[in-house]
């Protein structure tokens, strides 16, 4: 049985041990792997914030018994027990948990630690999502792995609702040029294969570095001035650590600065490809629609 978003096959089968039905679940990753479990998962390890928050949003977060740090959603969440962060987990903690499920991400976990993981003969279900689209596909896979389709279902039906009615309202409107900071040092942004700038995409928003071929290019200041953008846009919490887009007003002749086109967007809902990606997009369409305003 094959499905558009992914889902290779699932596969049930039923013997009776001990009075006890055993039931085989497959589905493919993002990576294009096949990841089969013998029975559903019920002892699962999230190395992503993202993936804490799919697990709970489709009715699997009592499920989880490791996540990485930031792992802060829903407010549940922060009770799981940390393994590890970004830049490496406790692998003799993970052995100690003993998952039958590991939930790993594509571009944001040390690959070394992962080829270690699977090692121990661990299961992981890789998530790398590069559209915005291919959120409710995992939600749905996931669902699959932990026996919580209903859930699953129900929460992939509810992010298309929104993610349809965003692309009616902002589809066909004048497209702004945006640069898009995720780091000030080095000076940071996104290519086009970031699920960021497929939100961009969604709210008729151009990114500037776009072109570029690494996911998150370092580029410089006499480049930004050189695009010279409409808007600057960066995630995070205004006024917590000061503006961090507060050097950018210096340049006179940056369209941007003579508009006053600075936004930091939430962070977390706009870089995490989870359920609330949507909520992100909504208020990056938002921001963007206030500098058509302007232009």
């Amino acid at each position: 049985m094959s499905f558009k978003f992914k889902l290779a096959v699932m596969v049930v089968s039923a013997s009776l041990v001990t009075g006890a039905v055993s039931a085989a679940v497959s589905v493919q990753d993002d990576l294009g792997v096949t990841v089969t479990l013998a029975k559903p998962a019920a002892r699962i390890i999230s190395l992503a914030p993202h993936a804490t928050e799919d697990l709970f949003a489709i009715g699997a977060g009592d499920l989880i018994v490791g996540a990485v740090n930031y792992s802060d959603y829903p407010a549940k969440a922060k009770e799981i027990e940390r393994i590890g962060g970004y830049n490496g987990f406790d692998l003799e903690r993970i052995r100690a948990l003993k998952p039958d499920l590991i939930i790993a991400w594509g571009s944001g976990n040390p690959q070394r630690q992962l080829d270690q993981i699977k090692q121990l003969g661990i299961p992981v279900f890789t998530t790398f999502s590069k559209k915005m689209a291919d959120i409710p596909t995992v939600l749905e896979r996931l669902g699959v792995l932990t026996q919580q389709t209903a859930g699953a279902a129900k929460a992939a039906k509810h992010y298309r609702e929104q993610l349809a009615r965003l692309e009616k309202t902002y589809s066909g409107r004048a497209p702004v040029r945006v640069f898009y900071q995720i780091w000030d040092r080095p000076l940071m942004t996104i290519n086009n294969t970031q699920i960021i700038s497929d939100v961009m995409r969604l709210c008729g928003a151009v990114n500037v570095f776009g072109h570029l071929p690494e996911l998150t290019p370092k580029v410089d200041v006499e480049a930004v001035l050189v695009a010279n953008p409409d808007a600057i846009m960066t995630s995070g919490e205004p006024g917590v650590k000061g503006d961090v887009l507060a050097s950018w007003q210096r340049w006179k002749n940056l369209k941007a600065a003579q508009n006053k086109q600075f936004y930091v967007l939430p962070k977390d809902i706009i870089s995490r490809m989870g359920p609330r990606l949507v909520d992100g997009a909504q208020a990056m369409c938002e921001a963007v629609e206030q500098v058509r305003q302007v232009k």
